[in-house]
Order: structure tokens, then sequence, then C-alpha cells
């Protein structure tokens, strides 16, 4: 299936380059030494005053790199500033204060929440680099998420900080760096343009609640390359809108994902809060180990707008929950019984022009599914090459389903229902 006005390839490509080029070049100037502005890393001493002194300092001056080097730099949240680069050294580490006093309350994404360790607002211009690590210190917060029963949901009477969020930011690099132990989501665009995340390391462990790893919101033109995500949730999130929003909302759009590998987590997602939709979505050679979840799209009536013109290309899947699932009905997959019909609105989920190519899994539990609503089917569903060796076969519900060479084997004996409202045309 051709996809037209798929912009997200070349542009971004060359947008990256002259990227690199003025942070290098900013890079190379002036430099200010976090020590310098009397920083102690040395694991104890809070940071927080010098490094945000040493950020302002340099922004103030035109821009430059501010330098954490030799040792950990406990912090409460700092704020970068356009023209920045925020160069963690290798064996440098910026790890999040224990102290929950330390995060002020603010209103983020249009709800009330806590400033996290690392943000940029209305910046541009913004390196984040050099090889160490950023460390949110979540522990605490985890606990205290389990304890209440906390879902994660933007806005709950229980907030906990992000670790990274690019607020209304554009032309940011984030590379060759270690992420780690968000209490939250660990980095967030949010209404962010031109951005590109790089040879990246998120962690955190596969109990820790909520540590999306990537989750563009309502943020365009990004490129993600190289990311090896190991997690206790979404490896990538991406959203826009939130649930029962009332509007207006951005959509998320010409994002391409490469070359990445993820561990334990939730998988690939599309939404499930998909209020501002998204189109022009691109991943390839990704590798799946593990994760709960593959490949995902996911919305409701409550949460939802167009998604359109995704592909997915030379995708390998072992040991994973379900290989992919594409579902207006979340959070449950699949519906037990017949849907009834609603009336369309502003949020009804709409899914069309969705290719997979070259998908190859083995060792999972569920094929996985393709589930519309009846006032919404799923359109123009393409799968070429698809091989899934499965104990549980793929269903089709509400759905419009084409494709070529799509071999899928179950222990349960259907590798394939095609449910109410559903359409297969398959060739060999």
């Amino acid at each position: 299936m051709a996809i037209k006005n798929f912009r997200v390839g070349v542009g971004i490509v060359m947008t990256a380059a002259a990227l690199l080029v003025t942070h290098q070049a900013l890079a190379a100037g002036r430099v200010c030494d976090a020590r310098s502005y009397g920083a102690k890393a040395d694991g104890a001493t809070k940071d927080t005053k010098a490094i945000q002194t040493a950020i302002d300092d340099c922004a103030s001056k035109g821009g430059g790199t501010v330098r954490l080097s030799g040792g950990t730099f406990v912090s409460g949240p700092i704020e970068l500033k356009s023209h920045i680069t925020l160069h963690v050294e290798k064996e440098a580490t910026l790890l999040g204060s224990a102290d929950a006093a330390d995060y002020p309350k603010r209103v983020i994404m249009r709800q009330p929440t806590l400033q996290g360790l690392v943000s940029a607002t209305n910046a541009e211009y913004v390196t984040i680099t050099g090889g160490g690590t950023i460390d949110g210190a979540g522990q605490p917060w985890w606990k205290m998420a389990r304890r209440v029963h906390d879902r994660g949901i933007l806005g709950n009477p229980n907030p906990r900080p992000m670790l990274l969020l690019l607020d209304h930011c554009k032309h940011v690099v984030v590379e060759n760096i270690t992420i780690q132990n968000s209490p939250f989501w660990q980095v967030v665009p949010y209404y962010s343009n031109d951005l590109v995340f790089r040879n990246l390391r998120i962690l955190a462990p596969a109990n820790s609640p909520n540590t999306d790893a990537l989750d563009p919101f309502s943020s365009s033109n990004i490129k993600i390359d190289h990311l090896y995500a190991d997690v206790g949730d979404d490896n990538i999130a991406i959203k826009s809108g939130a649930i029962n929003s009332p509007g207006p909302d951005a959509p998320s759009h010409d994002i391409l994902i490469t070359d990445c590998e993820f561990r334990n987590g939730h998988g690939l997602s599309i939404g499930s809060e998909l209020s501002g939709g998204a189109y022009n979505i691109r991943a390839e050679r990704i590798n799946f180990i593990g994760t709960k979840h593959g490949i995902r799209i996911k919305s409701n009536r409550d949460r939802g707008n167009n998604v359109e013109n995704v592909s997915y290309k030379d995708i390998t899947m072992k040991d994973v929950g379900n290989a992919f699932v594409i579902t207006e009905y979340y959070p449950k997959l699949v519906p037990e019984g017949s849907v009834p019909s609603a009336p369309m609105g502003r949020l009804t989920p709409r899914f069309r022009n969705i290719t997979v190519e070259n998908l190859v899994v083995t060792g999972v539990n569920w094929a996985g599914a393709v589930v519309g609503l009846p006032e919404s089917p799923v359109e123009n569903i393409v799968f070429k090459k698809v091989h899934i060796s499965a104990k549980k076969g793929m269903t089709l519900m509400y759905a419009n389903v084409s494709g070529e060479d799509v071999q899928v084997q179950s222990e349960d004996g259907k590798p394939m229902t095609i449910a109410d409202g559903a359409k297969a045309n398959f060739k060999q």
C-alpha cells in the first residue's frame, strides 16, 4: 500500500544534521562547568542551585555547554533554556533528590502534578548528551504508587514527577546518554517539534509502575533511532490529548522510529489517549524480546480520533505476550460478544491505512487482534510477509484486513477467528 503525504523520512534527517552543526558549534564555545558554580558532585550535597545558576549564566550570554563531570550531582528540578547543551559526562550522574518536598506543584500538560527533574519550556536548540546518566531515583515514588493503587493517570491526587519534559520546545537533540528510574514517565515531548532521540538507554525495573520510556504527546517531526528500552510500562507510547478531553488537541505526527531494541515493557504503542489523533508514523527494524506486548494501537470512544498512515516494517519478536493489538475497544482488547453501535462523535476512534510488513514472531502467547467498533470499523489494514507462531491465534472484528504471505501457526488450532463485522482477504 502506498502511503501518501508521508513526509517524515528525508526532511527530518536533514533537520537533524543542521541541528547537530548548530549544537556542536555552541558546545565548542562557552562552557559553564557546574563545579565552578559550587556543585560538589559528592552524591549527598544538593547541587540544584549550582546547576541552575550555571544554566542561567550560560543562557544569559547566548548559550553554550553546561558540564557535569566526575561524580554524582544530587539535584531537585532544573530547567534548561534555549541554546543550552547539558553535557553529562561518562563518569557523571545527575541524580534526582530523594526529598519529595524538592518537587514543586505545577500545572503541566493541563493537569496538576509535580515539576520533573529536568524540563525545558518554550525553549529551542537544546541538547542533552555526554555519555553519562540521568537517574530519577524513583524507588520511593513507586512504593507510594503501589500503596495507593495509582493507575498512572495524569491529574490523579497522588502525582509523581516525570524525569525529562520538553514542553512546547523545538529543535531538540537527546543522544548518547542513559536515562533511568523515573518516578513516572521518563521522556515526554509535549507539544514539541523537530526532535531527535538517538543512541539512548532508557531503563527501569520491570515492576516499576508507569515508567514509560518515551512518550511523544501532541508532538511532531520526531526521529527515534537506536533506543534500547527496558522499563516497567510502554517502551514507546505516542499520545495526543486526554480521556474525555474537551479539546482542542493537536495530533502527534511525522514520527520515524528505527533500529530499536525493546526488552521488558509494554511494547510500541500508539494511544490510548488519542483525542488529537496521530498520523504519518513509521517504525522499522525493531526487535522485541520478552516484552508484554509488541505493536499496539489502542483507544476507545472516550479518547479517540483519526489514526492513519502508520507502517511497521522488518520487525522481530520473541517471547512476547501478544504480537500486535489494534483495538478501538481499549482497555479490553477483544469484547465479549457483539458490541452495540454508538453515535459517531469527536472522540470516536477512527483507525485506517496501517501496514505491517516483514514481521517474524516466535514464542508468543497470542498472535493478536484487529478490533474496531460497529460505527467505526478499522479500515485498510494490510499485512505482508507476516509469520507468527503463537499459542493462541489471531482475532478480527469490525475490521477490513487484507494481505499476502500471512502465516499464523497456533497451538489452539484456530490460527484466525473472523468475528462480527470483519472482512479478510489474504493471498498466499
